[in-house]
């Protein structure tokens, strides 16, 4: 009886070791120690990622004191604090931009040192997440919002601290607009940068 025992023991031994590399091949083929794929944690981080508010039209977003947006079905309004009574537009249906192709704009207006930024983004594909704005100082990280309906185009916002001394023309290198798997759905590369 003893060595019946003995024989279970090494079988079960032989029978470990023989799953090892089993368990080591399926890490590689893509699936994490815990039995899940990579491409369902992908999925699951994606369901996870944020994406952008949803408002009305003519909804009012406050991104900083006097620094408000709003959406309508032709395109992006906004004040700046040092001009709250005269509203700026970007129209998105006067054939300027083309939304079947990707693209970011950006507008920049300065306010007691502190930059006040925002533009369109549109054409990507996927669904838009978040923003990056990579200045001399580092990232920058916006918000974005969209109407209701999927209309093909959005808008981005983002305040930062002007460094000391600099007038704004070396400060913005990039906006990278992401989408929900981290892949870039829209960029604006500034130019001479």
């Amino acid at each position: 009886m003893a060595r019946m025992h003995k024989y279970v023991a090494v079988a079960a031994l032989t029978t470990l070791l023989a799953g090892a590399p089993t368990l080591s091949y399926a890490v590689s083929r893509g699936e994490t120690a815990h039995g899940t794929s990579v491409a369902a944690e992908v999925a699951a981080a994606a369901r996870k990622a944020p994406t952008p508010k949803i408002v009305k039209p003519g909804e009012h977003v406050v991104a900083a004191p006097g620094f408000e947006l709003w959406l309508t079905a032709e395109g992006k309004h906004w004040v700046e604090p040092d001009l709250p009574d005269f509203p700026q537009f970007r129209s998105v249906v006067d054939g300027n931009i083309d939304l079947s192709r990707p693209g970011v704009s950006l507008q920049a207006g300065g306010h007691e040192g502190v930059y006040h930024l925002s533009g369109l983004y549109y054409g990507g594909k996927g669904t838009a997440s978040r923003v990056q704005v990579r200045t001399s100082e580092g990232p920058v990280h916006g918000k974005l919002i969209e109407l209701a309906g999927k209309p093909g185009w959005g808008v981005w916002y983002a305040t930062t601290p002007l460094p000391a001394g600099d007038d704004g023309e070396d400060f913005l290198r990039d906006v990278t607009v992401y989408d929900t798997k981290g892949r870039v759905y829209s960029q604006l590369r500034i130019p001479g940068v």
